[in-house]
């Protein structure tokens, strides 16, 4: 498979929400086509009227954007006929419409896509990987994770594509579920709900030590807060299942804070209370 005729076509992005519109602006920042599909007709307007609004940033670089096109579901089969690379979440439906060379990505943040594609019979399973990105284009990281089965040279095209896009791309060379910086921040996450467990300190020491010594915006609880307990425990349960050992305290704390209606900032109080605050970004 040439370098070429893997990059050359469009880029099909199934979903317009939060993701999906930021990879939308990335994949057509250098002249390439994007198709956005989404069965919601006013999530694909507000999708483009975002973009368009990052666009018109003056840090951006003008005359070499590419086009747009939003389509609901019922056009996914007709244009994916000359796409080199389709994102979804869930990818065994594009393993069947894409063409032979055409890449196709998971951007699932918490599944692999070895996991993904378990049990299920595809047509070629050689160019399915995992392509997990963060919060584009303010931050660029983007993670690159193939399975047993992915050929080595699809994985070198999407990263040297991820890096002409504006991508900051890593690429994980074994199955890791969290890739890399997941991963890390899953032990982070853990080991401050095991130290809030055993009563060592409560979360605004946390977060101020950690904001203190590492210089950054926002602690462990406070972000913890910003993604939602309980996806946090969702998380947490997944790493549980497939790794042996993890200490079962930080999900029992989880689960008895949501049983008391602490949810973090989309339910006004988590680790923190935000009854009174100014609404929170979900920025990470």
């Amino acid at each position: 498979m040439g370098d070429s005729k893997a990059a050359h076509g469009s880029v099909v992005i199934i979903g317009a929400g939060t993701q999906g519109r930021r990879l939308a602006y990335m994949w057509s920042s250098r002249g390439g086509t994007v198709h956005l599909i989404d069965h919601n007709k006013q999530q694909l307007e507000a999708a483009l009227g975002y973009v368009l609004q990052l666009r018109a940033k003056p840090t951006d670089e003008s005359g070499n954007w590419g086009d747009i096109i939003l389509s609901g579901p019922t056009q996914l089969a007709y244009v994916l006929r000359d796409a080199w690379l389709a994102v979804e979440e869930v990818i065994s439906q594009l393993d069947n419409l894409a063409p032979d060379h055409a890449i196709i990505a998971s951007n699932s943040s918490s599944y692999g896509i070895g996991e993904i594609i378990q049990g299920i019979q595809l047509r070629n399973d050689q160019r399915l990987l995992s392509a997990h990105c963060y919060w584009p284009p303010e931050t660029s990281a983007i993670e690159i994770m193939g399975h047993e089965g992915t050929d080595p040279s699809y994985v070198a095209v999407l990263l040297d594509q991820c890096r002409e896009h504006g991508f900051s791309p890593f690429h994980v060379k074994q199955n890791s579920i969290g890739y890399i910086y997941n991963r890390i921040w899953a032990a982070i996450k853990r080991e401050t709900l095991l130290v809030l467990s055993e009563g060592v300190c409560g979360p605004q020491e946390i977060d101020a030590i950690f904001k203190d010594v590492l210089q950054t915006p926002k602690g462990p609880c406070e972000q913890m807060d910003v993604v939602g307990l309980d996806v946090v425990l969702d998380i947490e349960n997944h790493y549980a299942e497939s790794r042996s050992g993890l200490p079962s305290e930080p999900r029992e704390l989880l689960k008895e804070m949501i049983r008391n209606g602490l949810l973090g900032v989309k339910g006004q109080r988590g680790f923190y209370d935000y009854r009174d605050a100014p609404e929170q970004v979900p920025r990470l």
